[in-house]
């Protein structure tokens, strides 16, 4: 009986894992078993998060082992830091667009919920189209700001360029995800990044290191792989939005600038955009910090470190991703006791992961950097950034999920003030302090990522007890 009992639980886990990976829009979220919820949700954005997070590490590697690895490795990851400003914007919106599909959907109207999406994307591209220009123009300048060398300078600066002229694949890779995520669609959104991954890994050595008639382009070649795989997954998506086969069932018509949704998703989003240009502002005063206190080897570290840190919490923000959903479609069927329960399931598996990933971190730190950089001093550096900052692994978990339940109830003000007084009041001073003051250099900047974004989760834990955001209309 005990081994029968067992083989049945199994097979309802193997055929969870299924459908999540699958896709199933007929789950109604607001209803059903909270804890397949969370996991119908959680296994595709954890493994969409995955996708992202290895664009990062496959041009990470390759770069890494380029002649000038350092120079590489540097404008790499202080381009991404810029590109953060643009992931800003993008998760800002998409959040926007997140919140008010699944508000949407849990009140069983998916008419509003795709104008909404569709109103999402016409704002996005508007945006878009000035940052990219903006950055064709400026690149060398936008390196050289940040705190590279001339010499590096030089050597990236048409890397910089491509990553941000192409940046609208970017902006809409995560916008419409966001918008399939609202819907429940969790698992359209993880293909997506799958696909673009797959084409980024297939295509990034070909165009760094050449084959064939192919021209060995060297870091350009990973700009040009990365921008290339991302425009192909935006098209992925594009053929779901209108295939008709959804529950979001699109029409051109919805693409007509509609100025009252376009404020009301702006009302909701500036708020959210700005949590994350807090947030990315603050990475990047960071990163200029590490490459002015510890010089291009010390830069070159410090980027390595974050890129193989960013690999393991993306995967945990799509897991509290799930708290958006469950949570925006909860408060629209007015389950308000549904949407606590869905946070606590969330909150714990996050903890667990986390709890996971920063035991092998500051165990097994040293062997993950020594695959992306054969440089002593580089990987030297890498190796104490990230078992420094690995320290707070388990309050970032806790931080992502309240934040996310507080965007996906539409509260983005709420995080809003919370970064900026953790962030521009709190762990700039401190880096500060740390690296000039008390001359401990990268190491302080080091120091100053847990101790603030242990803050941070504090803070939140005390707003989300007090409750604004059950009360929020959107």
């Amino acid at each position: 009986m005990t081994k029968t009992s067992d083989l049945s639980t199994f097979s309802r886990i193997i055929s969870t894992i299924k459908t999540a990976v699958k896709g199933d829009e007929s789950f109604d979220y607001t209803t059903g078993s909270i804890k397949k919820a969370v996991i119908l949700l959680a296994i595709p954005m954890v493994l969409e998060m995955m996708m992202e997070s290895v664009f990062a590490l496959v041009d990470l590697y390759f770069v890494g082992h380029l002649e000038h690895s350092s120079y590489a490795i540097q404008t790499v990851g202080l381009t991404e830091s810029v590109i953060t400003i643009i992931y800003s914007l993008a998760i800002g919106i998409s959040m926007a667009a997140t919140a008010i599909v699944a508000r949407r959907i849990g009140e069983k109207d998916p008419v509003a919920a795709a104008k909404a999406g569709m109103q999402a994307i016409v704002i996005a591209v508007a945006i878009n189209t000035a940052i990219s220009i903006l950055g064709l123009i400026y690149a060398k300048d936008i390196l050289l700001l940040m705190g590279a060398s001339q010499e590096s300078a030089d050597y990236g600066v048409n890397f910089t360029r491509i990553m941000m002229g192409g940046s609208l694949g970017i902006m809409l890779l995560f916008l419409i995800n966001g918008i399939f995520r609202g819907a429940g669609n969790a698992a359209i959104a993880m293909k997506s990044l799958w696909l673009a991954n797959l084409c980024n890994i297939i295509l990034c050595p070909l165009f760094i290191n050449g084959l064939g008639p192919i021209p060995a382009f060297g870091l350009v070649g990973a700009a040009m792989a990365t921008t290339a795989g991302r425009s192909i997954g935006v098209l992925y998506q594009m053929y779901h939005l209108f295939n008709g086969k959804g529950i979001l069932k699109i029409i051109p018509s919805y693409f007509i600038p509609d100025f009252e949704q376009i404020k009301n998703i702006v009302k909701i989003a500036a708020p959210g955009v700005l949590q994350f240009v807090i947030a990315s502002c603050s990475w990047i005063f960071l990163a200029q910090l590490v490459a002015t206190t510890g010089g291009d080897h010390g830069s070159a570290g410090y980027q390595t470190a974050l890129r193989i840190m960013m690999f393991f919490i993306l995967p945990a923000w799509g897991l509290s991703n799930a708290a958006a959903t469950l949570v925006g479609q909860n408060l629209g069927a007015n389950q308000i006791g549904r949407a606590e329960k869905s946070v606590f399931t969330t909150a714990k598996y996050n903890v667990i992961f986390m709890a996971a990933i920063m035991l092998f971190c500051l165990f097994f730190g040293s062997y993950v950097v020594s695959f992306f950089t054969n440089d002593g001093i580089v990987k030297d550096t890498a190796v104490e950034a990230l078992k420094i900052m690995s320290l707070g692994y388990i309050f970032y978990g806790i931080g992502m999920v309240l934040i996310n339940t507080f965007n996906g109830a539409g509260d983005t003000w709420t995080p809003t003030w919370v970064n900026f007084f953790g962030f521009w009041m709190f762990q700039i001073p401190l880096a500060y302090l740390l690296a000039k003051y008390y001359k401990m250099g990268p190491t302080g900047v080091f120091m100053a990522v847990p101790i603030a974004e242990t803050a941070i989760t504090l803070a939140s834990i005390f707003l989300y007890r007090k409750g604004k955001w059950k009360r929020i209309e959107v």
